[in-house]
């Protein structure tokens, strides 16, 4: 729709034939439909009128489409998808030997090689999962990201209705929402790093939200055997790696240098895995913590009631433990007469060489062995 030679001419066709526009092999798709927005209704109609499913599909931009132009919430004829940026098993960056589908099904022993070290790691953290750069040299790649913030500052931001006289304000907001990954950090917070109001925040929080720039991981609350408090605040993330990275000026060999900040944007690139694995499982990813301080970086919910529990760290024995030790906590705690007990735990990590299960049950996975 927004082909520079026609664009004009989709656009008032759109208004007074939306038909013609729907003609031609099945499935059609409608690129960047939001430009016409009153292609909704017509789909829907025709949809209702042929009297079979799958025949389009609507892909779209980051900018929401205008809906005061929709007059139909087209339910029952469409199906809602978000296309995430693609994971390392998308990218043909994991082996992808160990299936996270499988693990609900509690294996006796897992198998799997990754090849990936921590240099590799870190390139792969700062290149993203965007499919345009997966032809490109390895400095051209890492362009992207920041060519994406770029547009989110200077155009995209304005384009979701959101008027600001200063893109440095943004900028600043996106580089205070990096250095929040992983946390509960509140708005008041950010306000303050920002020199702004609770208020302009919120609004620019969730126009970033509308663009797919952010995607905050909901608390999980599961049975315990205990009262103890859970939190209930969202955690920060962006939806790729990449982007947290381009909004603070950084580059791989910044991550190799710091590794502790190196292990923050790790656990943003395993939640974008994450993700998108369980959505292919028609699940969900929680995360975990309480008043104490017991916290579980990831909870895959599937929706028969099924879940695991999911630690991540960077590598290293000392952190495995650690992370082994916090899992099997947590699975202590919940009652377990109230809700299943988990499917399995497991912690994720970004350097190591083989996939295993250790003699508490507990799966070890690096990342580059991971798939749906």
């Amino acid at each position: 729709m927004d082909d520079p030679e026609v664009q004009e001419q989709y656009v008032s066709m759109a208004s007074l034939k939306p038909r013609k526009l729907l003609e031609g092999s099945v499935p059609r798709l409608i690129d960047e439909w939001q430009i016409a927005p009153e292609l909704w209704d017509a789909i829907r109609f025709e949809v209702d009128h042929r009297g079979s499913a799958g025949q389009f599909i609507l892909t779209g931009s980051a900018v929401p489409a205008d809906v005061s132009k929709v007059h139909h919430s087209g339910t029952g004829r469409f199906a809602w998808l978000v296309m995430r940026p693609m994971s390392l098993y998308e990218s043909g960056d994991s082996s992808g030997e160990v299936s996270l589908e499988a693990l609900f099904h509690a294996p006796k022993g897992i198998e799997g090689t990754s090849s990936l070290d921590i240099d590799r790691l870190a390139f792969l953290i700062c290149r993203g999962g965007w499919p345009a750069s997966l032809d490109k040299q390895d400095d051209i790649a890492l362009d992207l990201p920041k060519d994406y913030i770029d547009a989110v500052i200077h155009s995209d931001i304005k384009r979701s209705g959101v008027m600001t006289k200063s893109p440095d304000r943004i900028a600043g907001l996106l580089r205070s929402y990096a250095r929040a990954q992983g946390s509960q950090t509140p708005n008041t917070e950010i306000a303050k790093d920002i020199n702004a109001d609770d208020e302009t925040v919120e609004k620019y929080l969730s126009a970033l939200e509308k663009l797919f720039v952010v995607e905050e991981l909901p608390a999980w609350n599961p049975n315990l055997r205990s009262k103890t408090a859970v939190r209930t605040s969202s955690t920060r993330y962006f939806v790729d790696p990449s982007l947290a990275v381009a909004a603070l000026g950084a580059g791989p060999s910044d991550l190799v240098g710091d590794l502790r900040t190196m292990g923050f944007f790790f656990e943003t690139l395993c939640m974008r895995d994450l993700r998108v694995f369980a959505d292919a499982l028609d699940g969900h990813v929680y995360r975990y913590r309480d008043k104490n301080g017991l916290e579980c970086d990831a909870v895959v919910h599937l929706r028969d009631r099924s879940y695991g529990l999911i630690e991540m760290e960077l590598g290293g024995e000392p952190a495995i433990e650690e992370g082994a030790a916090s899992l099997q906590k947590l699975a202590a705690k919940i009652d377990t007469s109230r809700m299943r007990s988990p499917s399995f735990l497991m912690v994720l990590v970004g350097v190591g060489r083989f996939a295993y299960q250790r003699e508490d049950g507990v799966y070890v996975v690096p990342v580059g062995c991971l798939r749906d």
